[in-house]
């Protein structure tokens, strides 16, 4: 699926791009974190920027990986996570978006990224992107085969302050088209008390700027939704820990209503 040694970008000693745990577990949910890592290839000198900045949110989704792990855990489910900061490429844009390859992350600009030619963005897209998404893929295409139903949750955090405005919800459920899961989701989580629930917000999906749940979700007619969760809630254990278990229980409340609609 991956072979380091194939790249020019990554050497063959350094870690493979995509994280792929329990992958023949028994749940319909699939998760996927495509901002799961904040690693940089050693071929690119820290994009030129020092650790605080690559600590920060324009690196990767704080508190994501955690979550999604803990949370794969408690539903038995397969989940694919992507281990390179998102300012070498981003994994939730298609490779030809003018965001694939920041030049600017917010106000911060990426020096590593400036100028960049069309060989150097492929060895990215070759090293990180094609690898994270053929596992997504093949995953897919390896349940659907089996007569397995897939249920996408693409997870990922943000955070609570951009652009100097302070952002106040907590959590945001996304879609492009409302589905199914979505509308439940959006009821559930309005359910848990004193919970800020953000309906497309802070973002919203769209067929040009996102990439996993168009791809992987919306185009083969896979319910799916995606999931924000403010990374000041989960950016240490106790919040991820508690974050896990709420999703888990959610999740499974709404797959219980998904059955019962089918």
């Amino acid at each position: 699926m991956y072979d380091a040694a194939m790249t020019s970008l990554l050497a063959a000693d350094e870690p493979s791009p995509v994280r792929i745990l329990q992958p023949d577990a028994g749940s319909d949910f699939f998760l996927a974190a495509d901002h799961a890592g904040r690693r940089i290839p050693r071929a690119l000198a820290s994009l030129g920027l020092d650790d605080s900045e690559l600590d920060r949110h324009i690196a990767w989704d704080i508190g994501i990986a955690a979550v999604t792990e803990a949370l794969a855990a408690r539903l038995d489910a397969t989940a694919v996570l992507q281990t390179y900061s998102r300012l070498v490429i981003d994994c939730n844009r298609a490779p030809d978006h003018p965001t694939s390859i920041p030049t600017v992350s917010e106000a911060t600009p990426v020096p590593g990224n400036q100028g960049l030619d069309a060989a150097a963005r492929t060895a990215r897209r070759e090293a990180i992107f094609d690898p994270y998404h053929a596992a997504i893929a093949a995953l897919i295409d390896g349940r659907a085969a089996a007569g397995r139903r897939t249920v996408l949750v693409a997870m990922h955090s943000f955070t609570p302050v951009f652009h100097n405005v302070v952002r106040i919800v907590e959590i945001g459920v996304l879609y492009h088209h409302p589905t199914p899961l979505s509308r439940i989701m959006l009821d559930l989580l309005r359910g848990e008390p004193g919970l800020v629930v953000g309906d497309n917000e802070p973002y919203a999906i769209t067929d040009t700027s996102d990439y996993t749940a168009p791809v992987h979700a919306e185009a083969r007619g896979l319910d799916h939704v995606e999931i924000e969760i403010r990374q000041d809630l989960i950016a240490e254990p106790p919040g991820q820990a508690a974050w896990a278990e709420r999703m888990a229980r959610l999740l499974v409340a709404a797959h219980r209503r998904l059955r019962d609609r089918a």
